[in-house]
């Protein structure tokens, strides 16, 4: 990591909601910003199509290490003034094993896009968050952050054992291969996504020395923590200790599942981190999961932690990427006591449990779950699987049900997905317009929404990524 650590790392969350503005605040006041880098492509994408109004990501665009490939993403995708309210934005392919060039392009890009702007006017790290659960684009994303000169890579939602390698690899811009997950594979199918860099590389620009940034992935136990340190070829620069208190995806109980009555998992003894398996590995930790008082950020430190990874107080701030009015109605929630937020076992097409803030007009009730037709054209979540004639294909259980099951999918795995892609792009006012209507949003937060009053200025509904801070660390102690 770094010379100094922060005590406060802030969550890469859902699609846009930890946007560049957001990281650039919180790494400004000396803690980690970190973006969210699940489908940094299609928000771009998408801020271009909506004329780019403060000229942000054009800015970002003339200083890309390409201009010629920075020249291609703006022709094709920038619209002056932006598309009409009621047309659709642009379909571009989705993710496969092997990307056409435009969609590798704008993965770099796009990731090269959100840390520079994050990192622009200030001199203090940022970070990136990424799923596993969305191998594909792992690599051109990785390179276009790093282009940029991204600090620290967190990596969640799955066990990203290669990445310390891959790492290693594209900091030499060297050619970096990434195993995929794909269902029923032979010893001889082709499962290696590959990327090589020189392959998008321009002769009249020279190739940039790049940093190696700091591994973090994101645990749920001491023994993940141990696997690590064991298997992985590279290094790993600490981890992120998430409990099922916290927002998103969250690891599914260990040993056999068992339900409350209202259908939420139940966790127990097994799904306790020891912590002091954690202090002896050596190496720093940040724990998360309603760490969300200074209370708890001084019991975090007391336990051996370097400090806290911080999501919903900072999902709720100004900065957020969330739409405005949506972020209000959330905090007025909370200040009623009307808070509710489900671990839902079914929802996440990645089959981990997701947790859902309840919220009328959401597809947390079921009517407008029920109500919305099953489209799927992002694909980030589809599962790569085997055909019978020993071709990939992609399959997602949110996807329309004759196509799952003409795929090979299960019936029993269609029962409660949603399309948890569309919803989060929705979330930021970046939802896809349909004829029947534009994309339902889908609420993550964690069991820390119902105190976010704490941050609240008196008589507001707003607050600030600087009022996150100066309450959870009200001494000067700011990092260790």
């Amino acid at each position: 990591m770094h010379n100094t650590l922060p005590r406060i790392i802030q969550g890469g969350m859902g699609v846009g909601v930890s946007n560049w503005r957001l990281a650039k605040a919180v790494s400004r006041l000396g803690q980690l910003g970190v973006v969210s880098g699940t489908a940094l492509d299609i928000v771009m994408a998408r801020r271009l199509q909506e004329g780019d109004p403060d000229g942000d990501v054009r800015r970002a665009l003339r200083a890309f290490t390409f201009p010629q490939m920075a020249q291609r993403v703006l022709d094709a995708l920038f619209v002056p003034g932006g598309i009409q309210p009621d047309k659709a934005y642009k379909s571009l392919d989705m993710h496969a094993l092997k990307d056409k060039r435009m969609r590798t392009e704008l993965c770099i890009v796009s990731n090269f896009v959100e840390i520079f702007l994050a990192r622009e006017g200030h001199d203090n790290p940022v970070g990136i968050n990424y799923l596993e659960k969305v191998q594909l684009p792992h690599l051109p994303s990785l390179y276009g952050a790093m282009l940029a000169g991204v600090a620290v890579v967190i990596v969640g939602a799955g066990i990203a054992v290669e990445m310390p390698a891959v790492l290693d690899l594209l900091k030499d811009h060297k050619t970096a291969t990434y195993s995929v997950h794909v269902h029923n594979a032979h010893p001889d199918t082709d499962t290696q996504s590959v990327f090589d860099p020189s392959l998008y590389h321009e002769a009249a620009s020279g190739l940039p020395p790049l940093r190696r940034p700091a591994f973090l992935p994101i645990i749920s136990s001491d023994t993940l923590a141990t696997m690590f340190l064991r298997k992985a070829k590279g290094s790993v620069g600490g981890f992120v200790v998430e409990t099922p208190l916290a927002g998103g995806h969250n690891a599914p109980p260990r040993g056999a599942l068992h339900l409350t009555p209202d259908g939420q998992p139940i966790y127990g003894p097994r799904d306790v981190v020891d912590l002091a398996v954690l202090r002896r590995l050596g190496l720093p930790f940040w724990l998360a999961g309603s760490y969300d008082s200074p209370e708890q950020v001084q019991a975090a430190l007391a336990a051996g932690a370097a400090g806290v990874q911080v999501g919903t107080a900072f999902a709720l701030c100004e900065e957020s990427g969330l739409m405005p009015a949506l972020r209000r109605a959330l905090v007025a929630q909370a200040l009623a006591g009307q808070t509710r937020v489900a671990t839902d076992p079914l929802a996440s097409p990645t089959g981990f449990p997701f947790k859902v803030a309840q919220m009328e007009g959401t597809l947390s009730q079921e009517t407008i779950y029920q109500q919305r037709r099953r489209v799927c054209d992002l694909g980030f979540l589809r599962e790569p699987y085997r055909r019978d004639d020993g071709t990939i294909g992609y399959r997602c259980p949110a996807e329309p049900e004759a196509s799952f099951l003409a795929k090979g999918g299960r019936a029993e795995a269609l029962e409660g997905r949603k399309c948890v892609c569309n919803a989060l792009l929705a979330n930021i006012g970046l939802g896809q317009r349909l004829a029947d209507g534009t994309e339902p949003c889908l609420l993550t937060l964690g069991d820390s929404f119902a105190t976010i009053g704490r941050f609240c200025r008196p008589g507001s509904l707003d607050y600030r990524a600087e009022d996150v801070i100066r309450v959870l660390l009200p001494s000067s102690q700011h990092s260790a």
